[in-house]
């Protein structure tokens, strides 16, 4: 952890940072069905998942410019057990098919991998499609196994818009082939915003800690840092101030304890694993857990057409 003192501020500053540049690609591929004695088929279709470059790893960048350029086991283990895999399905699929429910919902974050029934390995390669290129607009051809997702039966969607598309994917052997409906619903910023804060303050509880009350304070301050990381993914600000201006001690008798996480890309792409991202950073959990914060505001800012989407700010401060 980096301390720097301001006046009589005594302040704390931290990053991470996950940014996935990824070019997509789309293949036609020829389609056909062969038929062999009426029993054996196989089905190609539009192959729209191919990448010209594979998803890269979150990296986490420290107050000092130092990176961790893979996560450890562990860190991946307890992504994976915050993080509950939503739209893995744990039911088998009937034969023939991929999936056993018929529709599922998905942030506009796209908060988990879109991933075919539960049980299912040992499918090949396989094709997936989307009917509505303004909700879903393709996939890529690997997960985020950072995530906990198997790139063997997962697929990270790229969104594109709310709305409701159908997503068909298929083995090419023709054996499984099935259609799910998928929902792309708004982020609900306000409520991400307080469960970051319920999360903290379950860390906080678990290592004998004071909860944090929500920093109202600090409230429209987090909301910038947040929108401002879109112009300036750092500790300082657009206009080349710290980013502790954007918050005033309004007791100027009183010593200010304040501290700031910062988190982009696509794997904050909830409450869960934001918080998660941060507590596998020594420098962030020690924010976090730190016995001299009583406040926290959280700011979430989320942007499709923003290099990163997901912007995260967490303002910590005693008043």
């Amino acid at each position: 952890m980096v301390a720097a003192s301001l006046k009589q501020t005594k302040i704390t500053i931290l990053l991470s940072l996950n940014a996935a540049a990824i070019l997509i690609a789309g293949v036609l591929v020829a389609g056909a069905i062969l038929l062999n004695g009426g029993m054996d088929f196989r089905v190609v279709g539009e192959r729209s998942d191919e990448l010209k470059e594979e998803i890269e790893q979150p990296e986490l960048i420290g107050a000092e410019g130092n990176t961790d350029s893979e996560l450890t086991e562990a860190q991946k283990n307890y992504v994976t057990s915050v993080h509950t895999l939503s739209g893995v399905d744990s039911t088998p699929a009937p034969d023939g098919e991929l999936w056993a429910e018929d529709e599922i919902t998905i942030f506009q974050t796209a908060d988990f991998d879109i991933c075919v029934g539960g049980g299912l390995s040992g499918l090949g390669d396989m094709y997936w499609q989307t009917s509505d290129t303004n909700v879903i607009a393709g996939f890529y051809s690997g997960a985020r196994t950072w995530l906990g997702y198997s790139s063997e039966t997962c697929r990270f969607p790229i969104i594109a818009g709310t709305g409701t598309t159908t997503v068909t994917a298929g083995t090419y052997d023709g054996k499984r082939r099935d259609s799910i409906k998928v929902t792309v619903v708004e982020v609900p910023k306000l409520k991400w915003e307080y469960e970051v804060l319920s999360l903290v303050n379950q860390e906080r509880v678990r290592n004998g800690l004071n909860v944090l009350s929500w920093g109202d304070t600090c409230a429209v301050a987090a909301e910038t840092r947040a929108e401002e990381l879109v112009k300036s993914y750092s500790h300082t600000r657009p206009d080349g101030r710290p980013w502790s201006t954007a918050c005033d001690n309004p007791n100027s008798n009183m010593e200010s304890i304040e501290g700031e996480n910062l988190v982009v890309g696509n794997s904050a792409v909830s409450p869960e694993t934001t918080v998660a991202a941060w507590m596998n950073s020594e420098a962030h959990r020690e924010n976090i857990l730190n016995p001299e914060y009583t406040k926290l505001s959280v700011g979430l800012y989320f942007n499709p057409d923003t290099q990163y989407k997901t912007h995260w700010s967490q303002y910590f401060s005693n008043f």
